[in-house]
């Protein structure tokens, strides 16, 4: 990869730690429970570390996330050495954000201590369920009063910033059920909930089982009543999965939200820099050899980034301005509002001025009107397509 000078220009990293101690009957991101390649993966992520800390040292990282499978199962000797490898090799901003993942079971005093050291300043808990046979229904392998000792000794260790996972939508859960998990995470004094409707994966265990699930009337008023009792609470629900006290977003993925640069390194990892996109094969056994598996590496054209721009913008609360979309895209917004006014009329969308978004009501169906508005620019999108190619 060539080398990308751009002087202070932000850069979001993502590392994928790829293991866990079990895999979740419903998870299909990228991991493996061999610990056998815990050393040999991590001498493989440092050396990236160095080869990518060079490329792109006109950068600035301004947050860090280290995500999984299961980081905190690294233990504090290996999640340790990437920790400081990043700060050897890549310049940090002085208020950078630092997230790690971690499960309540293998986050101890230990690697709480290590990660405080190496300035952590964002822990995020996979919970999932305040429930003790919705944790076992989905594979988990803590319990809940295990989530509340890790996040009651993170905060004893001098970490502020938690962010806790929850799902809803699981076989058997009720709404009283979900929201009764989130009255207990509550109690635990988040700064940041996750909230994440169950997607059954076909090649997860769950998806192969393909059970029951809430229909989707239950789980539209779990999810509203969900969003009520977290406004409450005092959240802001600033994406359509994500809810968070004034001030604490998380930043790193508000940098998916708003097509900012980031760089991903690990098996599975997405990678968005220099206006190019590309991603690392999900093969640890690759990635630890050192074989080329980077995977689709393209230079996303402007005409199809102005699509992807409203594809993750609309996922947020502040939606799309259309004079910022303009102005980024040199393009006429006129179709896209149109589409949007066409749907004023059922609570699904409402606008301040030129920034139009979805309601929460709109949430709950963002997919088919994300689809509506982005195909309402394709003619000129096509138009600026044919314009493009050589004769």
């Amino acid at each position: 990869m060539s080398k990308f000078s751009y002087k202070n220009r932000p850069l979001g990293l993502y590392l994928h730690i790829p293991f866990c101690v079990k895999k979740c009957a419903y998870c299909d991101f990228y991991s493996v429970t061999d610990a056998d390649l815990m050393k040999s993966y991590v001498t493989a992520l440092l050396n990236h570390i160095r080869e990518y800390g060079r490329t792109c040292s006109g950068y600035t990282v301004d947050t860090v996330y280290i995500g999984g499978g299961t980081p905190t199962c690294l233990g504090p000797k290996y999640l340790g050495r990437i920790l400081q490898e990043v700060r050897n090799k890549f310049p940090l901003a002085d208020d950078a954000e630092i997230t790690v993942e971690c499960n309540p079971e293998s986050t101890d005093k230990k690697v709480l201590e290590m990660m405080k050291k190496q300035g952590v300043n964002r822990l995020s808990f996979g919970v999932q369920s305040a429930q003790e046979d919705e944790l076992k229904r989905i594979g988990r392998i803590h319990t809940f009063q295990q989530a509340k000792d890790a996040v009651d000794l993170a905060r004893e260790k001098g970490f502020g910033n938690i962010s806790l996972d929850l799902m809803y939508g699981l076989p058997g859960q009720t709404q009283e059920k979900f929201l009764d998990s989130v009255e207990q995470c509550l109690a635990l004094g988040p700064k940041h909930l996750s909230c994440y409707g169950l997607k059954l994966e076909p090649a997860t265990p769950m998806g192969r089982e393909n059970p029951v699930l809430p229909d989707d009337d239950a789980q539209a008023d779990t999810y509203l009543a969900m969003c009520e009792l977290l406004r409450k609470n005092g959240f802001e629900h600033y994406e359509i999965s994500n809810f968070a006290k004034p001030g604490f977003r998380s930043r790193h993925n508000c940098k998916y939200w708003d097509l900012s640069e980031y760089l991903g390194l690990g098996p599975g990892a997405h990678s968005f820099i220099n206006g190019r996109r590309f991603e690392f094969a999900r093969d640890i056994k690759a990635y630890i050899n050192g074989e080329d598996i980077v995977q689709d590496e393209d230079e996303v054209p402007t005409f199809q980034r102005q699509g992807e721009y409203l594809m993750v913008r609309l996922r947020t609360a502040e939606g799309v301005d259309f004079l910022e979309l303009e102005k980024r895209y040199n393009i006429d917004s006129t179709p896209y509002e149109e589409a949007f006014r066409s749907l004023m009329g059922n609570e699904l969308v409402a606008h301040q001025g030129t920034r139009w978004y979805l309601t929460e009501k709109g949430f709950l169906v963002s997919n088919s009107i994300i689809n509506t508005i982005v195909e309402a620019g394709q003619s000129d999108v096509d138009t600026a397509q044919a314009a493009a190619r050589p004769f």
